[in-house]
């Protein structure tokens, strides 16, 4: 079944007077449980595409569906109750709060989401033990090592347990035997239904895809299918 679905989507925004077709008529199919890379110069209009796919911005024209619900015409709160239930958010910068211990930074979508304290905790524990930091619940961002921070910034964006994780440049800021370990968790996190999207200038990162999508002028130029790299997280 198609958890994602994308019909002529445009994505105009207006700069200088003039209009910068930034997706210039888009159709995809992702299907639930699948890994796709998304690749593009700078420009391409694959930031462009994570936003309307992660609902942070509406198309221009054309429909998107996520889980067969059309959310092309959502108004903003709408947008956000699904962002809140349905996608999980993976960035190069990791965005952790530097004096909050791990535990804390996963508790945080719950937080917003009105979630007593007993159940954030329970469900942030469970979150971290699921990226392989049981025993680091209570440790600062600065105790722990790049690929760790990651790690936590992984267990945020699946503590609400959503349906799609979108990740941007998730393995740009660590060295390359981390980046491994970070596509072998993401890769078992396909493997237990979730489905992964994520956005990458690195051909060994796009290996572990099983979908590689390329994007040139705000068009998909490429969907191209392949068998994906393989390792335990």
């Amino acid at each position: 079944m198609a958890l994602i679905e994308l019909e002529q989507v445009t994505k105009v925004y207006r700069m200088g007077g003039e209009d910068l077709h930034a997706l210039a008529g888009v159709d995809l199919r992702i299907d639930e449980g699948d890994l796709v890379a998304v690749m593009g110069a700078s420009g391409s209009g694959k930031s462009t595409l994570m936003n309307v796919l992660g609902c942070l911005d509406r198309p221009t024209t054309g429909v998107y569906r996520l889980q067969g619900e059309d959310v092309s015409r959502r108004s903003r709160t709408e947008l956000a109750h699904i962002r809140n239930r349905t996608i999980g958010f993976v960035f190069q910068s990791f965005n952790l709060l530097s004096r909050t211990t791990a535990r804390e930074n996963v508790e945080l979508p719950l937080l917003y989401a009105g979630a007593g304290t007993s159940e954030r905790v329970a469900r942030a524990d469970e979150a971290l033990r699921r990226v392989g930091l049981g025993t680091r619940l209570e440790h600062l961002p600065n105790q722990l090592s790049g690929g760790q921070q990651q790690r936590v910034a992984i267990a945020r964006a699946l503590v609400n347990r959503p349906r799609v994780l979108l990740a941007d440049e998730p393995t740009g800021a660590l060295d390359s035997k981390t980046s491994v370990e970070v596509m072998q968790l993401l890769s078992s996190l396909r493997d237990d239904g979730i489905t992964v999207v994520l956005v990458t200038h690195e051909p060994d990162v796009a290996k572990w895809a099983r979908r590689v999508l390329v994007m040139k002028d705000g068009l998909l130029v490429s969907d191209t299918t392949q068998e994906p790299l393989r390792g335990a997280a």
